[in-house]
């Protein structure tokens, strides 16, 4: 049993398919499916099972799972120990709020783990940066844009609110509700706009950045709030998420890199990085 197959096997966990992880590793399918198979043979156990969309851990596959992290956690700990220091290459990193921490992390985890001598900053999305993760409303002329997620926006009701009960919840039904905003929200802005000329006034209890404090908030019944239909948002408990039937609200976030120039190394893997399927 060496490192490299279970590094392959736990890339085959995380992306939830051969070729995801062939993609994250930058190896052919092949050389995955063959060390899965070896380490199959090896523990004498089946390690995944096949299915059409991909494949899923065994019960052997999700005990071997928390393990291979700790005893590749371990390697490159140990690595890192006796390996002489290396200059570190400044890379700034520029960041819209509301991207998702979960999704983000993932991200994050990959482009640092590909680019080891990098010493990764992370910044406000306006101030100078060697890339940006942003909306298509803050790209400009002087950048080139790579989507990697398309999120529609819906409402979060507390459950204890009488309006979670309404399967289908239109503009109007937003006259004096308590409600939590939040900006820079593009959405929330458009949806504004709209109440305006409707008429519609909400009672604001909170203005705050971030969406997981507004999350946060309404789970603690303070009121309603406009948040992008991220997969860890929408595990929360006490909140209700419903569509507006009135109004489609989606954003589209990506990379935007400098037009014009030559790529840099760190600028070309996280390209990369974001090219490939992300959830």
């Amino acid at each position: 049993m060496n490192l490299r197959s279970l590094s392959y096997f736990v890339a085959v966990v995380e992306k939830a398919s051969i070729s995801g992880a062939a993609k994250k590793c930058f190896v052919a399918q092949p050389s995955i499916s063959a060390a899965i198979s070896q380490l199959e043979a090896r523990l004498d156990t089946q390690l995944f099972h096949r299915h059409g969309k991909g494949v899923s851990p065994t019960e052997s596959g999700l005990r071997l799972y928390p393990l291979a992290q700790k005893l590749l956690n371990e390697s490159q700990a140990i690595e890192s120990l006796f390996k002489q220091a290396q200059e570190q290459t400044p890379f700034r990193l520029g960041l819209i709020r509301s991207l998702g921490v979960h999704r983000m992390s993932g991200l994050l985890k990959d482009f640092t783990n590909a680019c080891v001598d990098m010493e990764l900053t992370l910044v406000e999305a306006n101030e100078d940066a060697e890339a940006r993760i942003i909306t298509t409303r803050d790209l400009t002329t002087k950048e080139d844009f790579y989507p990697i997620w398309h999120d529609d926006y819906l409402l979060a009701i507390p459950s204890s609110f009488s309006l979670s009960l309404q399967t289908q919840i239109r503009l109007q039904d937003l006259d004096q509700q308590a409600f939590i905003h939040r900006a820079p929200c593009e959405a929330l802005s458009s949806l504004q706009q709209l109440m305006d000329l409707e008429g519609i006034q909400v009672q604001v209890r909170a203005r705050i950045q971030t969406v997981e404090y507004a999350v946060g908030l309404v789970a603690a019944g303070l009121g309603i709030a406009l948040v992008p239909a991220l997969p860890a948002l929408l595990e929360q408990r006490n909140i209700t998420f419903r569509r507006l039937q009135d109004i489609e609200l989606k954003r589209t976030v990506g990379l935007a890199l400098p037009r014009d120039t030559g790529l840099n190394e760190q600028q070309i893997q996280l390209l990369q990085l974001c090219k490939q399927p992300r959830h």
